[in-house]
């Protein structure tokens, strides 16, 4: 990867996709940190290059245990991460983690901080760790970390992770790209359930009270009953799997190894049940439409002059001359 002169004063790399393609087929960390900075390029010039990575990587993808992990912050997600990965590794997992950063809408700053707090994991030379600022485009990032995983099947990891934020919308679209789904509690939750939504709690398939130790141990317990009274009140799922609670300390790495049959005991019921391929293919479904969404609203807003009508639209509206609806249709009709 190269660097040259945009037609602007900045810069921006150039990426040949063959060398690319060969480094991350063959486990190349730093080809699979290239080419995961590729997709997430906005420069107009990278899409196709960044198609093309995508296809040639399509078919070297293994199968993969794709687990989704969320919880409020504070809960401590990245410290069940680092302890969880070592129980991956000893099992002979090879470990992506890729994180959905929280990113101010003011500032624009990220903490991209993972790696910082997973000092132990990040050493390892079967784990990769990638943090993605959100900023306002969840959906975009949501697309690109869609699009990262399959790189990350092609370099071989067979197990991986995506953390998200534990607010707002993130939880649905990590869903719609996962086989499990964790959701991290705080012992003390309580009949409130710490303002968690319900939805949140139908799409998980275990709910873990994390910080299991000490002098939390009584609130854990009674936060472990408060949610599997709570649980019985849901739904049955289409997968099958019954969803239950279970209780952990990241700190102190007990009940992390508990946690991990228990996902793969779900594995394994789900691909008996041909619920896992069902569930794959609904998630291809939605991506699909998805990226058809995306494009068609990215062509309409790069056509020339849609910027200067729509700030023309905005004023009159602003002057009760048009409606909202009225100047849609104006903008599209163009």
């Amino acid at each position: 990867m190269t660097l040259r002169k945009n037609t602007g004063q900045h810069l921006h790399p150039i990426f040949n996709v063959d060398e690319l393609t060969a480094g991350i087929v063959k486990g190349d960390i730093a080809a699979l940190g290239r080419g995961i900075t590729l997709i997430e390029s906005q420069h107009p010039d990278h899409t196709s290059l960044a198609q093309n990575l995508i296809q040639n990587c399509l078919p070297n993808c293994i199968p993969s245990f794709r687990i989704g992990i969320t919880g409020v912050p504070g809960v401590g997600k990245s410290t069940f991460i680092e302890n969880f990965g070592q129980i991956l590794l000893q099992n002979g997992k090879k470990v992506a983690v890729l994180a959905i950063d929280p990113s101010s809408s003011i500032s624009k700053g990220s903490i991209l901080g993972d790696k910082t707090r997973m000092e132990t994991l990040v050493k390892e030379t079967h784990v990769f760790i990638r943090p993605s600022a959100s900023g306002d485009n969840l959906g975009g990032v949501a697309r690109k970390t869609r699009e990262s995983i399959i790189l990350c099947e092609a370099a071989g990891f067979d197990t991986i992770l995506i953390e998200t934020v534990g607010v707002g919308q993130s939880e649905t679209v990590v869903h719609s790209m996962v086989d499990f789904f964790l959701l991290l509690q705080i012992p003390g939750a309580g009949d409130q359930l710490q303002g968690i939504k319900r939805g949140i709690i139908e799409m998980a398939d275990l709910l873990v009270i994390n910080k299991a130790d000490g002098d939390n141990i009584p609130k854990a317990n009674r936060t472990k009953a408060d949610l599997d009274n709570a649980l019985h009140f849901y739904p049955e799922k289409s997968s099958g799997w019954i969803a239950s609670t279970s209780l952990c300390s990241a700190l102190e790495k007990k009940g992390i190894e508990d946690i991990w049959e228990i996902m793969l005991n779900f594995k394994r019921v789900t691909q008996q049940n041909g619920y896992w391929k069902i569930h794959r293919d609904e998630q291809n479904k939605y991506w699909l439409l998805q990226t058809i969404e995306d494009r068609l609203k990215n062509d309409f807003y790069r056509k020339p002059g849609v910027k200067d009508q729509m700030i023309a639209m905005v004023k009159a509206m602003s002057e009760n001359k048009i409606t909202p609806f009225e100047a849609a249709n104006a903008l599209l009709n163009q």
